[in-house]
């Protein structure tokens, strides 16, 4: 069923995308790219659940802008190494200009690389914990979250992790893969459908 026209914008060469992305070229791409195809790696699972909870009160465009400088600042997110982070390390982090300088979100990364060692201790790693809540592909509206993230979020904050509300893990999820948001009659729908068709969940 096709979606209203308002959910979609169409390109100078006539490609339909998700109306969220625009024009912007970054924003592009990142759609086309990224957004919604499933991904089983660890690292980069941990680094979209802290950029999420980064873009609190925050533009999602904001945070792509800067992500490379948060890879940098973040040891590329690998998880063990942000565990060692101490009171140095987020001192230091908090003077970085080229991020968002937040000091609770920033404490909030380190606590939750802590808290990724302990679920991929208790998980096999943090894939197989985190796609048990894979949801229906269906398109289901402009919804904020899910049950699925209502019921991860849960687990997560019951776990200690910080910066994990139902509406920052429902964005984790449909960047991920875990759903497919794509708008119907986006270019990008048919190609995430595909490959979660093909994906296999790790357990």
């Amino acid at each position: 069923m096709p979606a209203p026209r308002k959910l979609l914008v169409t390109d100078e060469r006539g490609v339909a995308r998700c109306w969220w992305c625009g024009s912007d070229p970054l924003y592009r791409a990142y759609h086309d790219r990224e957004w919604g195809f499933p991904v089983a790696d660890d690292t980069r699972l941990f680094e979209k659940i802290c950029l999420e909870g980064f873009q609190a009160g925050l533009s999602w465009i904001t945070i792509l802008r800067k992500r490379e400088h948060f890879r940098r600042a973040c040891r590329g997110f690998d998880y063990p190494a942000v565990a060692r982070f101490n009171t140095r390390s987020v001192d230091r982090l908090v003077k970085d200009a080229s991020i968002v300088r937040h000091r609770g979100k920033i404490e909030s990364v380190v606590n939750n690389a802590r808290r990724a060692l302990e679920l991929a201790d208790e998980a096999g790693g943090l894939a197989p914990f985190f796609w048990r809540f894979e949801a229906p592909g269906r398109f289901a509206g402009l919804r904020s979250t899910s049950p699925q993230s209502q019921t991860l979020s849960k687990e997560l904050k019951a776990r200690g992790w910080t910066f994990v509300g139902p509406t920052t893990i429902h964005a984790f999820m449909q960047a991920m893969g875990l759903v497919n948001d794509h708008v119907p009659g986006c270019a990008g729908r048919p190609k995430v459908e595909k490959a979660r068709r093909r994906f296999r969940a790790p357990n």
